[in-house]
């Protein structure tokens, strides 16, 4: 193949260095550094296998054999990065960290093949690659540590730094933990990406914990080429993002191999010793452009360009060993010629591998759920004496009156909490005040402040820390306040929770079950922010579990559920909470307590179980069926003692979940009357309703279909609400103009 201008000025610049005397190689590679001549020429080795594997990445490309070409050319500097760490130390690495990958492969004891061969499957598309299967080409592997990322630009630093919070929290809480008590946890980003707003919530989040005293072991590698894409950094700007309160920042010229090492084994001391963050600044270069499709002379100049060619930190490496006297330029170039055709060769037999060859093959890592297990890990109490601790005494099913749906949710979060202990509950107002509306009122003062606690105010800061907690085996239960703030941080959910499972193959998971207090109809307190009705942008993520209860009991046995899934899965799950029926007492008339429910003894889980994806049925009509979900519940089941005292004969069916839906169920009760209409409250445009009907005429349902939603607009103050949202009268109007 052509030889790029970066490898040619290598090769020729390497010809032309200077052999100095030998040296001792068990001795530093220069005066002053802690990096030894041997362990220099066996992070060249990397160096040079990063750098082959992004030639190899544009020769595959010019074959349309490969499908990836952002390369690592310019940062093999972190290979360093990589020797001063553990190859127990989770990272979660920058796309540009193929030195970093490789080395921790050969320091875990792989064989330096083993390392090239997973990139180039995955450059390939391979279904042999070892962590995403020929999904993605990510830098990952279970066996290294080394937890994939594959989303939106930074948006795995929120995550990094819940990784560190469990590290810290499983050891106080003497709980099992992915990584040893010791350890540190390690993310490595680009100099444009600390101007993400996940990267600013993740420095900020790191800097507040170690503003109070609370220890956070994380450090954060920063490989600074001065550009994104063709947008270049202003100089200087990096360090003043990264100087926060409480983290340590360290600077190294990130293409001097001897300074990295330095640098890093220096800032992950301090991580590792003081449990407070570090910020790792590598001014690196940028060689080969962005990717294989960037013309970067039509935004640099000739002389920008050549000027990080003389930077070029494998060359640099090279002059290091030569000027030691530990390599000749001979013997460098030849080995650098034998490596590059063994790695071209390598990179035609992995274009040979099998590939993904079905939609079943690809989407299988998606949402694996078994029902059996869930079934019986969801009805499992904690010892007699442990609930009795829990609840003081006082159990909830002995109680002489029924619960409301935010008392159920409390005693059902307390129930779990005394059998789960990996389990923690976590958000905004949720430790002494009890939340905004008091569902978890008490849990701090049963549990401590170890497994129930306040966040800062920022919810991308909030979902990370529930995927960092999770990926590290424990069981994170974050509350977003309000529906509409969840949007705030959407991506946490969407481009990591939801991707984790199906880019890992299941060897890296999300465990969680995200609360969210949901929806519209609150008396005396609303407008947008705390009346959202939107959940489309849910809706579309794949493999996530979307539980909308609106009754006490069937919150208690589907949060129950969500936890078991979650445990036993991995699965994530949105709870979505109607702020309006956390009170609500009566169904029909005042005083009736028709919308309480009694707290199901721990002997009664088992028969009362909620399985994702089933519906819950109201009523044994023959002339309608009305489907609905959340507030739309009670107004159905209100419109329907109406209808029925008019001689027409109704049932309605709680959809209960709204990811997956509940086909089966919904399909049954459809056909039992040939007339269904849908009560949604969520918006016309996009809702729940639209998904509905699609669903049912793709399933075959040929019976009259309706549907009747809130309208296309934003929920204003007051009594103006009423007039955008659906409406008891508008339920019982739609089906008496279907029944005609």
């Amino acid at each position: 193949m052509a030889r790029d201008t970066v490898e040619t000025h290598f090769t020729d610049a390497v010809a032309t260095l200077k052999a100095g005397a030998p040296r001792d190689p068990a001795l530093p590679i220069r005066e002053g550094s802690t990096l030894t001549g041997e362990r220099c020429r066996e992070l060249y080795d990397r160096q040079q296998g990063s750098r082959l594997l992004d030639i190899a990445a544009r020769w595959l490309r010019e074959q349309n054999e490969g499908f990836y070409t952002i390369g690592s050319a310019g940062h093999e500097g972190n290979a360093a990065v990589a020797a001063a760490v553990r190859t127990t130390d989770p990272a979660l690495l920058h796309y540009r960290s193929g030195a970093f990958y490789l080395t921790r492969s050969v320091m875990a004891g792989r064989l330096p093949e083993q390392g090239l061969r997973d990139v180039l499957l995955g450059l390939t598309a391979s279904s042999d690659e070892p962590i995403a299967g020929g999904r993605h080409k990510v830098f990952g592997h279970p066996d290294l540590a080394i937890i994939p990322q594959t989303s939106t630009i930074a948006s795995h630093l929120p995550r990094s730094v819940g990784v560190a919070l469990a590290i810290e929290r499983a050891r106080a809480l003497g709980v099992a933990s992915a990584w040893p008590g010791d350890a540190i946890a390690v993310c490595s980003f680009g100099d444009a990406s600390i101007n993400h707003a996940s990267a600013l919530s993740a420095f900020n989040t790191a800097s507040y914990a170690t503003y109070q005293g609370q220890p956070l072991p994380i450090l954060f590698v920063c490989e600074d080429n001065g550009l994104g894409i063709s947008v270049r950094t202003p100089k200087g700007w990096v360090e003043a993002a990264a100087r926060r309160p409480g983290i340590e920042y360290i600077q190294a010229d990130g293409c001097d191999l001897a300074e990295v090492h330095d640098a890093a084994v220096r800032a992950a001391e301090h991580v590792r010793t003081t449990r407070s963050p570090a910020f790792l600044h590598l001014s690196t270069v940028r060689l080969m452009g962005h990717a294989g499709s960037d013309v970067e002379s039509s935004y640099r100049t000739q002389r920008e360009i050549r000027a990080d060619y003389e930077r070029d930190p494998l060359l640099r490496t090279a002059a290091l060993l030569v000027e030691a006297g530990l390599a000749t330029p001979e013997e460098l170039l030849r080995r650098y010629e034998a490596e590059r055709e063994h790695l071209l060769r390598m990179a035609l037999e992995a274009t040979r591998a099998p590939k993904l060859t079905s939609a079943r093959e690809i989407i299988e890592p998606l949402a694996p759920r078994r029902a059996d297990m869930i079934a019986k890990i969801s009805p499992v109490a904690a010892e007699p004496s442990a609930r009795e601790k829990a609840f003081a005494g006082q159990l909830p099913e002995k109680e002489d009156k029924p619960l409301t749906l935010s008392q159920a949710i409390n005693r059902t979060l307390a129930d779990a909490l005394a059998v789960y202990p990996e389990m923690m509950v976590f958000g905004e107002d949720v430790a002494k005040k009890g939340g905004v509306y008091g569902v978890t009122r008490g849990l701090q003062k049963r549990f401590g402040a170890g497994r129930v606690f306040d966040t800062l105010l920022d919810e991308q800061a909030v979902l990370g820390l529930a995927l960092g907690t999770g990926v590290s085996r424990m069981l994170p239960v974050p509350e977003i306040q309000y529906l509409a703030y969840l949007h705030n941080a959407l991506d946490q959910i969407r481009g990591e929770a939801a991707t984790m499972s199906f880019f890992s193959r299941g060897a890296y998971r999300n465990p969680m079950v995200v609360r969210v207090a949901g929806y519209a109809y609150q008396k005396g307190f609303g407008g947008h922010f705390h009346n959202d009705n939107s959940i489309a942008a849910l809706r579309d993520i794949p493999g996530i579990v979307i539980a909308s209860p609106s009754r006490p009991d069937d919150a208690s046995a589907m949060l129950r559920t969500c936890l078991a899934a979650a445990r036993t899965e991995g699965s994530v799950c949105v709870f979505i909470e109607p702020i309006a029926l956390y009170n609500t007492r009566d169904l029909f008339d005042e005083g009736d307590s028709g919308w309480l429910a009694p707290y199901a003894p721990p002997t009664r889980w088992a028969e009362t179980h909620v399985p994702i994806g089933r519906a819950r049925g109201y009523g044994d009509g023959r002339d309608l069926t009305i489907v609905t979900y959340g507030n739309g519940l009670r107004m159905s089941l209100r419109a329907a003692v109406k209808l029925t005292q008019d001689g027409v004969s109704c049932r309605v069916l709680d959809l209960r979940w709204l990811a997956p839906l509940p086909m089966e169920d919904l399909m049954r009760a459809a056909e039992l009357t040939g007339k269904v209409l849908i009560a949604d409250e969520s918006r016309r445009t996009g809702g729940v309703s639209e998904g509905i009907v699609a669903e049912m005429l793709d399933a075959g349902f040929t019976g009259q279909l309706a549907r009747v939603a809130s309208a296309d607009s934003f929920i204003p103050l007051g009594e103006a609400a009423n007039h955008v949202l659906l409406s008891e009268v508008e339920i019982e109007q739609a089906a008496r103009k279907l029944l005609s």
